[in-house]
């Protein structure tokens, strides 16, 4: 629920990101390819400062209301510092007394402050290295920061100035007890700006919060505790944040990968946001499809849930070799799609994340993904073949067609295929096309689905109710009868409406029919021989 101090407390935070973006503008660095990388990490850092600071006043209560509270944090003996770091929560960043915002504050007049700034980034990444750092696929450590001034090509230490002084005038102590909707908010204003890739390759890192809502509600029915949760292209890991949020971040353990560096980069802060550091360790980035990382007892690890949003066309051309070798053919039991002659960037990469989160679900597993809605009627290929082991293997629990440009970057149609591998009877399909509000946003066109909206399709869904032209609810064998589509209204009930007349009504239509019948027959005749008079009298 939202109080007047968490509506403060956003509009103060969105105001330091937007000070923060206005401070790379001035130089030189507006739209910049690494402003996200400055303002997420500078943004991180005070996050990582003030976090210290709250537990440290928690363990120190004398510090608290004290204005030079970091000097008297650095009288301590070096054993007597130490010691602190063991009664801390083992997610918080261990920061050192020089490493704090105050006291470069108190340092931004020395020669070569950009320096200093970049040297304590470096050395509090590598002090918190085996907390924060996220892996490749190779195995390699990507630490938490960079030499963030070094982006600037001159005035480096104005910049850094410019930076801290903005960090100084506002405090996250006082929001550090604000729940999911707090942050998730604040994450996505602070990514908004950075929302595409550069190389169009990506429709979007941030999923829309009611695709979100809707999978984690319908996933997450009541409470579940210890389970692992998974995303194989998890982009910024809003679906993983939400499904976490409807879990509990101290009920579940999170896994990821993305082959893009920025995507990683912005998990890594959504996941501090949110509670879940100790799962940073499970963040890969690198190629889920070539190389996936995740392994348990020699094979791929088996999830409680999985959710994706993956890309749904990409040229993987240079990889379709290796997908194709002995070892990847029981993931893909569907068989990888062929290469467009002229449009490779045509392929449908999605087929393939559908065939590897099926693979990976354990027995009791549950999965959202979403695809275009194309693929719920396709009727042969690679689409169809996964329709067919859902169904055939009794492992779907139903498909929400959602409204039309329910992204805004996208003008495809999308559905969210939901699978259970317990589900052995029922199966749920909603038409939810027709609702929502169409706004404007930017220069695209989006689909905004009111609350009641977002609760009406998880209540339908949850409770497996059928509503006329909205909802259907079927079995496995009408799927096969349908030649396995996944399509609601291809369910619902034609209605035929019939209308009492009279007799003498009914002759009365009759003898209009066979009038207007006449006139066509008489107007038909005509134009015949008119057509043949006009061929006589052609001449060579």
């Amino acid at each position: 629920m939202t109080t007047p101090n968490t509506l403060e407390f956003t509009t103060r935070t969105k105001a330091l990101i937007d000070e923060l973006k206005s401070v790379c503008a001035s130089y030189g660095l507006g739209n910049d390819g690494n402003e996200f990388k400055i303002i997420s990490q500078i943004f991180l850092y005070k996050f990582l400062n003030d976090r210290f600071a709250y537990e440290i006043k928690q363990l120190k209560p004398e510090l608290q209301g004290a204005d030079d509270w970091e000097n008297q944090l650095a009288k301590l003996s070096e054993d007597d510092y130490a010691a602190l770091q063991f009664d801390m929560k083992a997610s918080t960043a261990f920061l050192q007394p020089h490493q704090l915002i105050g006291y470069l504050f108190q340092r931004q007049n020395e020669p070569d402050f950009a320096k200093l700034l970049d040297d304590t980034l470096i050395d509090i990444a590598a002090n918190n290295n085996e907390l924060f750092a996220v892996k490749t696929e190779d195995g390699q450590k990507v630490q938490l920061f960079d030499r963030i001034t070094e982006y600037v090509r001159s005035k480096r230490d104005g910049f850094a100035k410019a930076l801290l002084n903005k960090l100084v005038i506002f405090n996250f102590e006082n929001i550090m007890e604000e729940g999911f909707d707090f942050f998730s908010t604040i994450f996505e204003y602070l990514i908004k700006d950075y929302n595409s890739d550069a190389g169009g390759k990506y429709a979007e890192y941030y999923t829309p919060h009611a695709v979100s809502k809707i999978i984690a509600n319908i996933l997450v029915p009541e409470p579940v505790s210890n389970v692992t949760i998974y995303d194989p292209s998890a982009g910024s890991g809003t679906l993983l944040m939400n499904l976490a949020h409807a879990i509990g971040p101290d009920k579940c353990t999170v896994y990821s990968q993305d082959i893009s560096q920025k995507s990683s980069n912005l998990l890594r802060l959504n996941l501090v946001l949110n509670q879940l550091v100790h799962s940073i360790e499970n963040v890969i980035q690198g190629n889920t499809m070539t190389d996936p990382y995740h392994r348990k007892d020699g094979d791929l690890r088996k999830f409680d849930y999985i959710v994706s949003n993956p890309p749904f066309k990409l040229d993987f051309s240079g990889d379709v070799d290796v997908l194709k070798k002995k070892e990847n053919k029981t993931r893909f039991f569907a068989g990888v799609p062929n290469v467009p002659k002229k449009a490779k960037d045509k392929m449908a990469i999605y087929t393939l994340f559908l065939q590897h989160i099926m693979y990976s679900l354990n027995n009791t597993g549950k999965a959202a993904i979403v695809v275009p809605t194309g693929f719920i009627t396709a009727q042969s290929g690679i689409d169809k073949k996964i329709r067919q082991k859902l169904v055939d293997h009794k492992m779907l629990a139903g498909v929400v067609s959602m409204p039309s440009n329910i992204f805004a970057t996208t003008g495809t149609n999308v559905s969210i295929v939901f699978l259970n591998k317990e589900n052995k009877e029922d199966v749920v399909l909603i038409d939810a096309s027709n609702l929502g509000t169409t706004v404007k946003e930017g220069k695209n066109q989006k689909t905004l689905l009111s609350e009641a909206e977002e609760d009406q399709i998880i209540e339908t869904f949850t409770n497996k109710t059928e509503v006329e032209d909205f909802s259907v609810v079927v079995k496995y064998e009408d799927i096969k009868a349908k030649n396995y589509s996944l399509s609601a209204g291809q369910y619902f009930e034609v209605k035929i409406e019939y209308v009492d007349i009279t007799a003498e009504e009914f002759d009365a239509k009759i003898k209009g029919f066979e009038s207007n019948l006449d006139k066509l027959f008489a107007e038909s005749e005509s134009l015949e021989k008119k057509i043949k008079s006009n061929i006589g009298n052609i001449t060579f």
